[in-house]
């Protein structure tokens, strides 16, 4: 779950929030979600049943359906949600590039960390292809630990090989269907494919950054509502491109995403594929390479961000008994990752 904005104690304490159902209000550590649709929020003293009221414990994050009573501050409220969607450009370089100057070392990006396990080989992807983007992803130096969006370390207890050498702002927004989205996102923007830049909102409006590049920002009114309104001037900077990536990261989730890909059999495994639950909570990794033997079997490797908003990351195999990073394609109907288990029937792809 995301703070997004906090008010102060003499007003009721109120906060709006993210999670992977969407948009929240928080308020003593309840959280409640307006129905989509709605113009406005419903008063809950004659209407508790229709708000999903969400465990806040970081390690829960399970919904029951009830809720409390509680006051509606309809003008703090409102204030709140519309400045909750100002995105700004918070600590990137200029450039923002994802496949960065290695500076001539050996092992910066993905494909050169991790060689092809003995009797298997990688294809010669297309160099415009997504394959090609993934394996060249940059990577921080050997022993680096997960930075999380405030800069604390993550601890590393058998769960990451590696960590992705790429910015991801000062806001708790870059998650686990968030990574996957920006890896997308980020690959059509440098290859110049705008037009197929879109994701939907948990609520199923779709946002295409055609639109956002033109200068069009989508107005949330009260109830989750959406609706396109020309606001900004036209640019199609990679701040530009940053803060449509924040909006997104805000209002979608692995729910969202995982309505948007279309399932595939793990025999037809390729780099850029998505394992991935939607729900609250869900999670989602993407399939980052793919290597072939002669016999056909693949192996593959998985990235991922996690809770709260971290760098991606090179995931380790659990069931690997030297520490190592490669995936069997047939796990069978299960497949276990260091903070998630998945099913064959989880895949899918853009």
């Amino acid at each position: 779950m995301i703070f997004i904005k906090q008010a102060g104690e003499n007003d009721g304490n109120w906060k709006i929030c993210k999670s992977y159902s969407g948009l929240l209000y928080l308020h003593n550590n309840q959280a409640f979600s307006p129905p989509v649709g709605q113009s406005k929020m419903p008063d809950l003293h004659q209407h508790p049943s229709i708000h999903t009221r969400h465990n806040t414990s970081p390690k829960m994050r399970a919904a029951v359906f009830r809720c409390s009573p509680m006051k509606t501050c309809s003008t703090l409220l409102t204030f709140l949600l519309l400045t909750a969607f100002t995105c700004s450009h918070e600590g990137l370089p200029p450039q923002g590039l994802s496949i960065r100057n290695t500076n001539g070392q050996p092992d910066s990006l993905l494909y050169q960390r991790f060689p092809a396990p003995p009797g298997y080989q990688r294809n010669n992807p297309d160099s415009n292809s997504f394959a090609y983007y993934l394996r060249h992803l940059p990577l921080k130096p050997v022993g680096a630990k997960v930075l999380y969006y405030n800069g604390r370390e993550k601890e590393n207890p058998g769960i990451y090989a590696a960590v992705v050498d790429l910015p991801i702002g000062q806001k708790d927004l870059h998650q686990c269907a968030d990574a996957v989205i920006r890896l997308r996102a980020e690959y059509l923007w440098r290859n110049r494919l705008y037009d197929q830049i879109h994701f939907n909102l948990t609520n199923g409006f779709r946002v295409d950054y055609e639109r956002w590049r033109k200068g069009e920002r989508v107005k949330v009114t009260w109830g989750n509502f959406t609706s396109w309104e020309q606001s900004a001037t036209a640019s199609n900077t990679y701040a530009t491109f940053w803060s449509y990536l924040e909006f997104v990261f805000t209002y979608a989730g692995t729910l969202s995403l995982s309505k948007e890909l279309r399932a595939v059999p793990v025999s037809d495994l390729q780099a850029g594929d998505v394992f991935i639950h939607g729900g609250s909570p869900g999670h989602a990794v993407i399939v980052v390479d793919v290597v072939t033997s002669k016999a056909g079997q693949k192996k593959f490797l998985l990235a991922q961000s996690y809770m709260p908003a971290q760098e991606t990351q090179v995931l380790l195999n659990p069931h690997s008994t030297d520490a190592g990073v490669w995936y069997d394609a047939d796990f069978g109907e299960v497949m276990q990752t260091p903070q998630w288990t998945f099913s064959a029937k989880d895949l899918k792809r853009f």
